[in-house]
């Protein structure tokens, strides 16, 4: 059975960081891309990054360019979202994302 585990989130203040992590079971990441999206009330669940474990191209929404950084660790099954200098606008649940598999959530709150 594949899992996604994320976590990682939490509360932090206007120019925090956090790393989130999502760890994978039931499948390597070997040939998918993997990637984070984040959902605020409201509004569409949107792509934050993704990597490409076939040929390790990176993907960052605009909103993020500069200040998060994706990685992962292919002996661990994780990947990793490096959330720096956090706004309140990044506040929401940021899911790990394998194809069709989706983690649970992590809650990310930013306080201005």
């Amino acid at each position: 059975e594949v899992q996604l585990q994320a976590s990682g989130g939490g509360l932090v203040q206007t120019g925090g960081s956090l790393r989130l992590s999502c760890a994978a079971s039931g499948l390597t990441f070997d040939d998918y891309a993997i990637g984070w999206l984040r959902q605020v009330p409201g509004k569409e669940r949107e792509v934050v990054s993704c990597i490409s474990r076939s040929d390790n191209t990176k993907y960052y929404a605009d909103s993020v360019k500069g200040r998060f950084t994706i990685s992962d660790d292919n002996a661990k099954n994780q990947v990793y979202l490096q959330m720096n200098n956090l706004k309140p606008d990044d506040t929401g649940v940021y899911y790990c994302n394998l194809g069709q598999f989706w983690g649970q959530g992590t809650q990310v709150t930013v306080s201005s």
